[in-house]
């Protein structure tokens, strides 16, 4: 499995983006895809999953009411659409595909290369 990511810029705070993670070989409906984020100086941290079949998400508490995570069976692609957002959202935001529902990292079997989000105040 590869996982493209992409969407990634600078916008003003209040602004939004909106963020696609490509993913090329079989996915399956028991598949999680998350994203995560991670600001200079800072651990990675958990944004939001999906579950690829059945289509139910989890949020962070800090992104709840702003980001919305959506897929699209027949792209295999994800997105984040991101709104409201705030200085403190900037980070380079990865996605990733895990087997099961987590939101630790590590378990995470695969990676996309990552899309740098700045968001000026």
């Amino acid at each position: 499995v590869q996982l493209q990511a992409s969407g990634g810029g600078v916008v003003q705070a209040g602004g939004s983006l909106r963020l696609s993670c490509a993913a090329s070989g079989r996915t399956f409906s028991s598949h999680i895809m998350g994203w995560f984020r991670q600001a200079p100086g800072k651990e990675r941290e958990f944004v939001a999953c999906i579950r690829w079949g059945s289509g139910i998400t989890y949020y962070a508490d800090s992104v709840k009411g702003r980001f919305a995570i959506s897929r699209d069976h027949a792209k295999n692609t994800v997105y984040l659409q991101m709104n409201s957002l705030k200085p403190q959202d900037t980070a380079v935001y990865f996605c990733a595909q895990a087997l099961r529902y987590t939101e630790q990292p590590s378990s995470y079997n695969y990676w996309g290369q990552g899309t740098e989000v700045t968001v000026s105040s």
